[in-house]
Order: C-alpha cells, then structure tokens, then sequence
C-alpha cells in the first residue's frame, strides 16, 4: 500500500515506521501493511500525537492481532500498537488490579494469582490484551470483562484522556460503547479474595479445556462467529457440513469449527472469503445468519 499520508507527521517520542507490514503482528499472518504503525512511548506521547494529528486521518489500535483479519490491501492512516511502557500490572488493594492496555490476559490473570485475586481467571484463555478485552468485553468460560471492569482509562482521537466507568461503556455481548478511534491504555479490574493454588487450579483448567478443545498450535484467528441467542455457532457450522471446508490456503478447523486457520499460504481474502461461504452454508441449512466476532479491517487489494 502506498503511503498517502501528508508529511510532516506530528514528533513523536516513541516509534513511528511507515509501510510496516501487520502479517507478522496478527495470529493469521496474513494481510497488508499499516500505512504507519505508532508505538508510543507512554500516555502523554499518545496524547500529544493524537491531539496533533489530523482528525481526518484514521487511528485504529493493535493488539495482539489475535481476533483480526487484515486485508490484503493494508491499513490506512495510523495503527497504534501498544508495547512494553504499557504491558504493566499492579495491585491497587486486596481485590482490584490496574493493568496497562498492552498488558496480555496471562499476565493480568497470574499477577491476580500471586496477589491472590480471584475472579479474573478467565482472562488466561482469552488471546489477546487488555484493551482489546475492554473494547469487546472479552469473555470466555462463563465470565465476562463487564463482570470484573471497574474504570478504564481512555485517549480518545482527539487526544483527550479520559476515565470511562463500567456503565459508560454500555456492555453487551462482545461489544462496547467505546468510540472509534479511542485506545484503551489502563484498566481497573476488581476481583475477590482466594487462594492462590485454587486461582492456580482454576487456570490450570481453563488452560486444559481450551488445549483440548480449540486447534492454539494454527495460525488462526479465535471464535470466527458470535454465538446467535439459544445458539453455539460451532454447531450450526458443523451441521452446515463446513468441518474442514478449504478455500485456496484457508479452512474450517476440524478440530473446533468456529475456528478458521491459515494453513500456511492463505490470504486475507481467501480466510474471509471462507468466512463468507460459511455463513451462506450455516443461512441456508438452519436459517441462523451468523455474525462476524473476528473484526475484518483495511481494504481489499
């Protein structure tokens, strides 16, 4: 993709590359370039760089990239993606954390542990960081971001920091009120008091649960499709006759059939696509229409 953004670009005290490819940032690995990736050094630089910046000029943030197909044709405007200044948890009290947005679900869950936190253990099987987890109110084993989220600390694209409560952020199923654009750099998690061998055993758990059950050793996305009310979506692909379907370098997890994969040459478009036949299969054998829970971003090639 070529770069199209009028230079100069606001300074920046962290790092700023244009023309970074994403395919190695995202678990699918595959997809475009961002026309500029920013790694901020801390809050302020975010601040100031997004305060600068030209509203016209789109801001999306990167987590992990787990939950994320990227198109072939890259990412315009500027990606933020969240490093090490922003990877940190600590205790606050007995029971709440504040994590760093770029801080990954395993950290947050064993720092908990060896605080002797309990109640945010399902954070450990969800692949991705915490302002990923706030965005989509992230939720796995019967738990939920919105059961656990006290506040979380926002730099909206205009720069402006604000503090969002659990209710401002109006939760539903995996999805948030927070505005386009907004990167989520801290949030306060309350738990309760526990032990830290049964947060331990309780991890241990969810950890086998998810090795047995969904193929983690593939390049994939996560969950392709949200779980329609009184539904499992698994199930409806699976009665669909779509276990294994391929498409080019792309196909259905036989393992877990909410899972799509990148067997190794597969393009954005080819996964999506695949994603497109599946919810026409699952539409025409059960009448369900299944919704994306993979965010799709950039543009085509």
């Amino acid at each position: 993709m070529t770069t199209t953004l009028v230079l100069p670009l606001p300074a920046v005290r962290g790092r700023l590359t244009a023309g970074a490819p994403l395919a190695p940032l995202v678990w699918f690995k595959a997809g475009g370039a961002a026309e500029w990736l920013f790694e901020p050094a801390d809050v302020e630089d975010l601040s100031a760089f997004l305060a600068a910046l030209d509203p016209a000029v789109p801001v999306m943030p990167l987590g992990l990239g787990s939950n994320l197909i990227v198109r072939d044709g890259g990412v315009p405007g500027v990606v933020v993606r969240l490093g090490k200044p922003f990877a940190v948890v600590e205790r606050l009290d007995a029971t709440t954390l504040k994590c760093g947005g770029g801080a990954s679900g395993i950290l947050v869950s064993s720092t908990a542990r060896d605080a002797g936190i309990g109640g945010v253990e399902f954070l450990r099987s969800i692949p991705g960081t915490v302002g990923g987890f706030v965005r989509m109110n992230g939720g796995a084993y019967g738990r939920e971001v919105k059961d656990v989220l006290v506040e979380a600390e926002v730099v909206l694209r205009s720069g402006e920091r604000v503090t969002l409560s659990n209710a401002d952020l109006g939760y539903t199923y995996r999805h948030s009120n927070l505005p386009d654009g907004a990167v989520v750099v801290s949030a306060t998690f309350r738990g309760q008091p526990a032990e830290p061998a049964a947060i331990q055993a309780e991890m241990d758990r969810i950890a086998a649960a998810r090795e047995a059950s969904q193929p983690l050793r593939t390049k994939t996305g996560g969950s392709t499709f949200r779980n329609p009310p009184g539904e499992k979506a698994w199930a409806l692909v699976d009665a669909a006759g779509c276990r294994g379907l391929t498409l080019g370098g792309a196909q259905v997890s036989e393992k877990h059939t909410n899972f799509l994969i990148n067997t190794g040459t597969a393009t954005s478009a080819e996964i999506e696509a695949l994603g497109e036949e599946v919810r026409k299969r699952v539409k025409s054998k059960s009448g369900v229409e299944l919704e994306w829970e993979i965010q799709r971003v950039g543009v085509t090639r």
